[in-house]
């Protein structure tokens, strides 16, 4: 009987932010130029770490990983949320569906992972500094971030298959931007339960787990923080945490105010702007975060528009 339901279903339609033709088209305008913007700035961190070896530093090497996934979530859902706004018909095919949720859910898994694999990166660099290096050699550096990608890719494709294996009777409207998990469990017309749990174990593995690793870490950062004589000393070893720091606030506190509870979680309204934050908000702002916050990535930036006025100027003479 599943699967006969399921097959009722072909395609679902996208509820979206707003049935008001004007409105849409005021938030296309707004959410393209935010996903240019992060578009842009991700790719220019990418290549800025590249360019400088500097940069060549295991922090920036999951720094790297991190811009490549804030690129990869927001396209896999801002595109598609763009064209809603122009259409008249807001549908997605069943199959599109799952590959959207799929890459959003592995996207999002990947990045809690390797906030917690950054937080260890700093703990290392604030309370072993002399042999830094030597624990967070390239092969760890590359072991540590395989685990982070590896680890998301399978909590989702879990998820996904779970998810999308349930009935979905007759109904294919989504109230959501795209199709996100608790909305699509919505549509399932029998016990959700099981996903429920489902949903609630890859909280505490993907989430709650890695916060926890986030949280010792830097219990024992400002420990070690406290501990130094100088005010400077002191001022630089928080530096070297903050930026990091600001992007697990963002990060970690929206993602446990959504998917900890699903039951008496935020209401679908809330979901949407959530949504809006991890795909828009918060790929835009982590690099804006690291270059303003960060003395290494200004530095390369000075360095590198040094070296373009320089050769802009060469051409023109």
């Amino acid at each position: 009987m599943g699967r006969d339901n399921q097959t009722w279903v072909s395609e679902f339609i996208l509820l979206g932010l707003s049935s008001d033709w004007d409105t849409q088209i005021s938030l296309f305008v707004l959410f393209l130029v935010m996903y240019v913007v992060t578009m842009l700035g991700n790719c220019l961190i990418v290549l800025l770490i590249r360019l400088d070896s500097r940069l060549h530093t295991p922090m920036y090497f999951f720094l790297t990983n991190l811009s490549l996934v804030d690129v990869s979530y927001a396209t896999s859902i801002v595109p598609q949320l763009l064209a809603h706004f122009l259409a008249e018909h807001k549908a997605v095919p069943f199959r599109s569906c799952a590959a959207q949720l799929f890459f959003s859910l592995a996207l999002g898994g990947i990045e809690f992972v390797l906030l917690a694999v950054m937080a260890y990166d700093r703990y290392v660099a604030v309370c072993d500094p002399l042999r830094y290096l030597a624990i967070m050699h390239g092969g760890r550096c590359a072991r540590l971030a395989v685990t982070s990608w590896v680890s998301g890719s399978i909590n989702s494709f879990m998820q996904t298959t779970i998810t999308f294996q349930l009935p979905m009777c007759t109904n294919k409207f989504i109230d959501h931007i795209s199709c996100e998990l608790l909305a699509v469990v919505r549509l399932v017309c029998v016990d959700t339960f099981s996903n429920e749990v489902a949903i609630m174990v890859s909280s505490i593995l993907l989430l709650m787990t890695p916060f926890c690793l986030v949280l010792l870490s830097y219990i024992r950062i400002i420990s070690a923080i406290l501990k130094i004589q100088s005010r400077e000393g002191r001022r630089k070893a928080f530096h070297t945490c903050a930026s990091h720091l600001t992007v697990v606030a963002l990060c970690y506190g929206m993602a446990i105010f959504t998917y900890i509870q699903p039951h008496s979680g935020p209401s679908v309204l809330q979901e949407k702007l959530i949504s809006l934050f991890y795909a828009i908000l918060t790929p835009m702002l982590n690099p804006m975060i690291y270059s303003l916050r960060n003395k290494e990535v200004k530095g390369a930036w000075h360095k590198l528009l040094g070296k373009f006025s320089g050769l802009t100027s060469k051409l023109a003479t």
